[in-house]
């Protein structure tokens, strides 16, 4: 289909939910930076803390920032219930950061905490703006693999009700999750998907890789039913057609997912959709318990 255009406020939406996704781009860069100054400086902390960036690793990213060195006096900063244990921790912080490290890292953790601040300002932003289509946004979560801040930006690319798209396979066409049809004389030449929107291309593929390891869900099966014949990458382009489709029947006709699997548990069913309630509520929205 031609170039969709969409309507002041969604663009406005757009402008909030991409300018997010280059907020989180820039923190992971930062904190791929400061595991390099860590690796310069022989300091481990990441290979015995799960979250570099959670209240323990910051506590000592920044007593390491400060200029401490000794390795008993940071592993103290620790919580105790983490899983390494103190003396692994210490072990791992036991290096020798230089005053240029201690200086760049510090850096370092001061735009991270102001990248935090933004991205939890257009958190708030993007709520107040599609408050109004919540129910779709509940909607949309149900799906596995789409979570809270993924199903805002489905919202914001093709709108709350898919308006621009009278059938599914024209969403897929749009978006570049399906694949071509270069025939000559019947023989198809090339399978590859079209280019599509970049932006929902990405969250499509994160979400079938997630999708595919639901436990027990209808999409997984899918995906194992796939992958043999195909290879991973082709049969995750195939769940994340799948999505697509679900995707369009869920804003565009105003359906429910449901799930086909009997073998998957209601509870953890259940389970998966508070969880994703939850993160909307974090994210600024009202929404009462299931």
């Amino acid at each position: 289909m031609l170039s969709f255009i969409p309507e002041p406020q969604q663009r406005s939406w757009r402008m909030v939910t991409r300018g997010r996704l280059q907020l989180i781009r820039e923190r992971v860069q930062l904190q791929n930076q400061m595991e390099s100054l860590l690796e310069e400086g022989r300091i481990k902390l990441s290979s015995v803390v799960s979250d570099l960036l959670g209240a323990s690793g910051r506590r000592i990213l920044r007593a390491l920032a400060r200029g401490e060195t000794e390795a008993e006096v940071l592993a103290a900063l620790g919580d105790r219930n983490l899983k390494c244990g103190h003396a692994a921790l210490a072990d791992a912080l036991t290096g020798a950061m230089e005053d240029i490290h201690c200086q760049l890292l510090g850096q370092h953790l001061d735009r991270i905490e102001l990248i935090d601040r933004q991205i939890e300002q257009l958190n708030q932003l993007a709520a107040a703006q599609m408050r109004q289509w919540q129910d779709a946004i509940t909607r949309l979560i149900e799906i596995p693999g789409i979570g809270a801040e993924a199903a805002q930006e489905i919202l914001a690319e093709i709108g709350p009700h898919a308006a621009a798209f009278p059938s599914a396979p024209q969403l897929a066409s749009w978006l570049g999750v399906c694949p071509g049809s270069s025939e000559s004389a019947g023989d198809n030449h090339s399978g590859r998907c079209a280019k599509g929107n970049r932006f929902l291309r990405r969250l499509l593929c994160q979400a079938a890789q997630a999708a595919a390891r639901t436990k027990d869900s209808h999409l997984q099966s899918v995906f194992k039913r796939l992958v043999v014949r195909l290879g991973y990458v082709k049969a995750i382009w195939a769940v994340a057609h799948r999505i697509c489709i679900i995707i369009w029947k869920v804003l565009h006709n105003g359906e429910r997912f449901r799930e086909f699997s009997e073998a998957r548990n209601p509870r953890a069913v259940l389970r998966a959709i508070n969880h994703q309630l939850k993160a909307l509520r974090r994210l600024g929205y009202v929404i009462s318990e299931t």
